[in-house]
């Protein structure tokens, strides 16, 4: 391959003139890691092993295996990389490190393919991705049954049956409602991530696709059972829009935790999830849509003999009921919560391993 300048992803490296760039802004970088990154380039798809890095970079300089590995840990920061699921430098453990990322030489004088795909790793990625946001979900229903459950009791908890059931059917109910949406959101940002690139703003469209799927099936369900086994059916329970908003939020706070590096970060990805996410809940009820808290006041109001009552909540707001100020606060936390607890939890996936065959 050519030893002119090269370009790979959103950056370009030049070996003579020393210098590496992301789209058009300079990045410092140490001029013996410049020189490994550098060999890696070059050999695009082959392995460089540990002796070549000593022998080509160190250029005979005793060293430990301690630096090099400091050395490819520094690369990956300035990259953006991810160890865990590297778009450049992979580790071939105990031999070296392959850069796996496509290559073109900047003068157009040869062009190196991207690394075949790996499917069955890739099925593994998506599946644990999915899994990892689901189980975000359950957390997040989790925490919220337990509000709604004492929130929502009509008598103060005591021992055996009464306000204690309400609260176990509560958690239980939220929890598996979470855990739907969240299978949702969760599995449509891994599907896009399969397909273009992981961590990007397509999360925004399929978040908001996989939450709209699972709330229009989500409700419709719903609406049937209560018609079978009640004979009637809240029309405005949460659904189709409300999932597809929620979702869209999640997707933006994933593509939002990887800005700029394009490597994901848990405590910033939280804390931008979850302020994406509580707008977006305090804007549903604002729509006419209802979360979690709106569709249980409704599904209460709707049987004359229900024990479940938010009134609590709207007193807290100088309502009479569950108003649309408690519904847009509640709206608001349950959103932050969801997104939060969701992307914290696709971060977390994201840096597990995926061990191949």
């Amino acid at each position: 391959m050519s030893s002119g300048r090269f370009s790979f992803d959103r950056f370009r490296l030049d070996p003579q003139d020393r210098r590496l760039w992301r789209d058009d802004e300079p990045i410092e970088i140490n001029s013996r890691y410049l020189d490994a990154l550098a060999l890696l380039v070059r050999e695009q798809g082959r392995l460089v092993s540990k002796d070549r890095f000593l022998d080509e970079v160190w250029r005979g300089v005793p060293v430990t295996d301690e630096a090099l590995t400091q050395c490819i840990k520094t690369l990956r920061r300035q990259l953006g990389d991810d160890a865990a699921r590297p778009q450049f430098i992979e580790t071939v453990p105990k031999h070296g490190y392959r850069f796996i990322a496509p290559v073109e030489a900047v003068d157009g004088s040869a062009i190196l393919a991207a690394r075949p795909r790996q499917p069955t790793q890739d099925w593994r990625h998506f599946l644990l991705l999915g899994a990892g946001g689901t189980i975000g979900g359950g957390i997040a229903g989790l925490i919220g049954g337990i509000f709604y459950g004492f929130a929502g009791a009509s008598q103060p908890l005591q021992p055996g049956m009464g306000a204690a059931s309400i609260l176990l059917v509560m958690t239980c109910l939220t929890i598996l409602v979470a855990l739907i949406g969240a299978a949702g959101v969760a599995f449509g940002i891994a599907a896009v991530g399969s397909v273009k690139r992981p961590w990007s703003e397509w999360n925004i469209l399929g978040g908001a696709a996989g939450g709209l799927i699972v709330g229009a099936l989500t409700k419709l369900l719903g609406l049937d059972a209560f018609n079978l086994l009640f004979g009637q059916a809240p029309g405005d329970i949460t659904g189709a829009t409300e999932g597809l908003i929620l979702g869209a939020a999640v997707g933006l706070g994933t593509w939002l935790a990887a800005r700029p590096s394009g490597v994901p970060r848990l405590r910033h990805g939280v804390a931008l999830s979850a302020l994406a996410g509580g707008i977006a809940g305090a804007i549903v009820p604002m729509l006419g849509g209802r979360l979690m808290g709106g569709s249980l006041a409704l599904l209460a109001d709707s049987f004359a003999n229900s024990r479940l009552r938010l009134d609590q909540i709207g007193q807290l707001f100088g309502e009479q009921g569950f108003g649309p100020i408690s519904q847009s606060v509640t709206g608001c936390l349950e959103g932050a919560l969801f997104a939060g607890c969701v992307v914290g939890a696709l971060i977390l996936a994201q840096r597990t391993p995926v061990k191949s065959d």
